[in-house]
Order: C-alpha cells, then structure tokens, then sequence
C-alpha cells in the first residue's frame, strides 16, 4: 500500500528559496561531440576529418570576409553556419547567424564575435586531434 507524502511547514520555505537561487546552465562546449558523434556514425576517422575540413573552412571563410562587400560577409557567414551545424558547433553557428543578420553597422563587431568562436572551436578541435 502506498503512503502519501505530507510536505511538512518548512517545505514551503525551502522551495521559495530554490526558486530564488538561480539557475546554473551547463557550459556550452565549442564542439558537441554527442551530436559530432551521431553525425559521423561513430566513425573516428570520419570525425577527424570533419573536424580538420571544418577547421580549415572556418578560417578561410573568416578571412575572405575582410575581402568582400556586406552581402558577401553575409553569403560566407551562411554557409559557415551550416558547416558548423553540421558538425556541433553551436557556438559557432549562433555567431555565423548573427553576422547573417547584423545591420552594416554592426558588422564588424559581428564578424569579431564570429572569429572569436571559431578560435575556440579551432582549439577544441586541435585538443579532439590531439586525442584522437
């Protein structure tokens, strides 16, 4: 037979303040590797060298932005963002996203943020090699 639990007068007093403390996100990783993984089909070989081609595309893409007019920065930023989609690389991908929408005038702090993100990628993706 089940017993019913009663919430004794303290409980109400300890949930408001659970509520109140805030709550911790898990940190975000450059690279996901559990969707990394599902992409490649557990594949390491595979996985080495999505993530070299990434890698390698991700800083091309990022230099040839200095290089091109906003609609260019835009179309190069596309396509990163579905590179790093491909491969678990959130980050990367929300930063591409956004260069895709900043205004002209937000452009370059957009791009900075961008290049920001594949450099953490970049070294996530050397420390994966380095593992592998």
């Amino acid at each position: 037979m089940a017993t019913m639990h009663r919430a004794s007068k303290a409980a109400p007093a300890a949930r408001e303040q659970l509520i109140e403390q805030p709550v911790e996100q898990p940190i975000e990783q450059p690279i996901d590797l559990r969707h990394l993984f599902t992409m490649t089909l557990g594949d390491h070989a595979l996985e080495r060298e999505v993530l070299t081609l990434f890698d390698q595309q991700a800083g091309m893409l990022i230099a040839r932005m200095d290089t091109v007019d906003p609609p260019g920065v835009a179309a190069l930023a596309h396509t990163l963002k579905g590179s790093a989609r491909g491969i678990g690389a959130w980050p990367v991908a929300r930063a591409a996203e956004a260069v895709e929408a900043a205004a002209p005038a937000e452009l370059a702090l957009a791009v900075a943020a961008l290049a920001a993100a594949a450099d953490e990628a970049h070294a996530a993706i050397l420390e994966i090699l380095r593992a592998a």
